[in-house]
């Protein structure tokens, strides 16, 4: 199924952390927090003003991003999971 968020929305998938912290312990899955690290999976076309313009999102599909712990809602498409998060929700941009 082809996915397309509207308006500011982005759809997200999370990027799993490391199981194994510096110091070699290694976690279990009940000790992890959920990543706060993702890549953008899809982008709307924009914010739309009170004037009907749409401006354009500074992200585009393949970024990695940076979002709060409690960003976005959490769906399932095709038994993947995912999140939809408004732009102004995402903390930064990953640079490599």
């Amino acid at each position: 199924m082809k996915f397309r968020p509207l308006y500011d929305r982005i759809l997200v998938e999370r990027v799993e952390s490391e199981e194994v912290t510096k110091g070699g312990i290694i976690l279990p899955d009940s000790a992890k927090e959920k990543p706060q690290q993702g890549k953008i999976i899809a982008v709307g076309k924009g914010k739309k003003t009170e004037e009907g313009k749409i401006i354009p999102l500074e992200l585009k599909e393949g970024d990695t991003i940076l979002f709060g712990k409690y960003s976005g809602s959490e769906i399932k498409v095709d038994g993947v999971e995912y999140l939809i998060m408004r732009e102004d929700d995402i903390l930064g941009l990953v640079e490599s």
